[in-house]
């Protein structure tokens, strides 16, 4: 089966830096194989026989927690739910760069984003899915009102990624 694992938190700052060769490596080293990374943001493509996506994510947040000291919230879908991801957007793309998918670790909590009043956050917007969020930010993301306040709201593990980089990924694995 062949996986994308989303790593949050990794090289935001120098106690987080991995190199995306030490982390093709470490998940080698857990017998993966057509390793691949994406960016320096902890994007990587691999192929799991017998292992659920849990089990993947289990697997390689333990061993980066082991071997490089740092605890990412690790996200994993495989290629069939990223497609999925893509062909189930509910929001338009007016530009990819503002827009985000944030992709849980398990199904968002409908009680916690009902108390979520959009005028709040207008113009930005947001949209649920199985276990996303699709958020647009017309004014970019250097300063944007939703996650901040998802994130309070939720103590699911997430990690959000650009609409050019759920695509690319998508492409990466289905090629």
């Amino acid at each position: 089966m062949r996986y994308v694992a989303l790593l949050r938190g990794i090289n935001i700052n120098p106690r987080t830096r991995v190199a995306m060769a030490d982390l093709r490596a470490l998940l080698e080293g857990l017998g993966y194989t057509g390793v691949r990374t994406h960016l320096q943001s902890g994007n990587a493509l691999l192929t799991a026989d017998g292992r659920s996506p849990e089990q993947v994510a289990d697997e390689v947040g333990r061993r980066i927690s082991e071997v490089l000291g740092i605890s990412p919230a690790v996200i994993v879908r495989t290629v069939p739910e990223l497609r999925a991801v893509v062909e189930e957007n509910p929001l338009e793309v007016r530009d990819p760069v503002k827009f985000v998918v944030v992709f849980l670790a398990g199904a968002p909590d409908r009680a916690v984003l009902e108390g979520i009043d959009p005028a709040e956050y207008a113009p930005e917007e947001m949209a649920v899915g199985r276990r996303e969020l699709y958020m647009y930010f017309p004014d970019g993301l250097r300063r944007p009102k939703l996650p901040p306040l998802v994130e309070r709201r939720s103590s699911a593990p997430a990690t959000m990624r650009n609409w050019n980089t759920v695509t690319r990924l998508l492409e990466l694995a289905e090629a």
